[in-house]
């Protein structure tokens, strides 16, 4: 068991990694060279950054000290570890993105390349926002967080039934907001809920779709066997129930298993394996609380 969890948290660290560097190239290689406001405290730092030109990750890392002591009071130690280690991580691909493709337009050049052209602001804000919604939930999925308003929308969904994707919404409106105070530019402003809505939108679908759940019932002549196999090779378990074959009058037994969607192919080979002619059926759970799954709020 201790070697499991030990897999499973350098799995978790290794996705974190993963999210923070598609999320960190979303804001570096789309966003930021084109002055695209957004929600979170990563967009309060940008705006900080299109005012006076002091780089985006050391406000960053400053706001984020006094989230974390938020974050270790009500989240607790293992969210808070994983935290500091998000902040620290995205603060430093920030940094190192930037001298990247600074160190690649040129020498003299100050300003951020726009690698799109000049006059591709709006596909700029659609590719950076699907790139941050995408590597906002590798993070979320493992358990990760990027700090700042994660932070909130983090605790909120812990007690109240209320999807990450739209808790961080209301939160970035009045953020994205200010952004008119600086540029004076409707444009800009429209630009900046395109880009919250996007990504908000991208992190729901990619949460949803991971963590989506189905239920199997299995007909078979070997109800054991297959429930072992479950058992010890997808750490699920499941339920045995009794039944009559109506065109038969014969009795079956019908093992009842619920999973995630990433695991229905592992499923549907492992039952071959065991019973190629096994009677599977398989249906989409909207939602399932218990355990390995959904906690009741």
């Amino acid at each position: 068991m201790k070697t499991t969890n030990w897999k499973n948290e350098v799995q978790d660290y290794l996705f974190i990694t993963l999210g923070l560097g598609i999320y960190a190239l979303g804001w570096t290689a789309f966003l930021l060279p084109y002055e695209i406001s957004s929600g979170g405290l990563t967009g309060v730092c940008a705006l900080i950054y299109y005012a006076t030109g002091l780089e985006i990750q050391v406000t960053y890392l400053i706001f984020n000290v006094f989230l974390l002591l938020l974050a270790m009071k009500i989240l607790g130690i293992k969210f808070c570890i994983k935290t500091i280690y998000g902040v620290l991580m995205l603060t430093f691909m920030l940094w190192a993105m930037q001298r990247i493709f600074l160190a690649g337009a040129g020498e003299g050049v100050t300003h951020l390349p726009r690698f799109l052209g000049e006059d591709q602001s709006f596909m700029a804000v659609i590719i950076g926002a699907s790139l941050c919604g995408m590597g906002l939930a590798q993070c979320f999925l493992h358990q990760g967080s990027t700090g700042g308003t994660d932070i909130i929308a983090a605790i909120v969904n812990k007690h109240r039934n209320i999807s990450l994707g739209r808790m961080l919404l209301y939160l970035d409106i009045a953020i994205i907001s200010a952004s008119y105070l600086i540029f004076h530019d409707w444009k800009r402003l429209v630009f900046g809920f395109v880009e919250m809505f996007v990504c908000s939108l991208v992190l729901d679908y990619v949460m949803n779709y991971v963590q989506q759940s189905v239920q199997f019932f299995i007909i078979s002549k070997h109800p054991q066997a297959i429930y072992e196999a479950i058992s010890k090779d997808m750490d699920r378990s499941a339920t045995l129930l009794p039944g009559t074959g109506c065109y038969s009058g014969q009795p079956v037994n019908i093992l009842m298993v619920v999973a995630k969607k990433s695991q229905s192919v592992a499923l549907f080979r492992l039952v071959k394996a065991i019973d190629p002619t096994a009677f599977i059926s398989q249906t989409k759970a909207e939602s399932v609380y218990g355990e390995g799954f959904d906690s009741l709020r």
